[in-house]
């Protein structure tokens, strides 16, 4: 089965999942936020599946970046999924999507069960 594993290559938790995936003989893709973009399709999968709650980091410097007007205009998925689009950087990472599983975030314990 396919492991995509999404963010941005600079990352330290993107470098941690990719270091645990090839430590333990799974191949992966990476997609790279910054040279390729966010997949609309993937991100809008992905919030259903997870909720935007969970993919929406509020807790680096994109978001602490965003002017207060913006960040207050962040209610409900939609509005989310616009913010996520326009900012790379403010969606958590990594995700790794294998198949129907969706992993936000580093876990080690989900991805070694891939």
């Amino acid at each position: 089965m396919t492991i995509i594993v999404y963010g941005i290559a600079a990352c330290d938790s993107v470098k941690k999942a990719r270091a645990f995936l090839s430590g333990h003989d799974l191949v992966c893709t990476f997609h790279d936020y910054k040279k390729q973009g966010v997949p609309e399709a993937a991100l809008r999968t992905w919030v259903n599946a997870k909720g935007w709650e969970m993919l929406l980091n509020r807790k680096g410097t994109t978001w602490r970046g965003l002017d207060e007007s913006m960040k207050a205009k962040v209610v409900d998925a939609e509005s989310a999924i616009m913010v996520m689009l326009a900012n790379a950087s403010i969606i958590k990472r990594p995700v790794v999507v294998s198949g129907g599983t969706i992993i936000v975030g580093v876990d080690f314990e989900a991805l070694a069960k891939l």
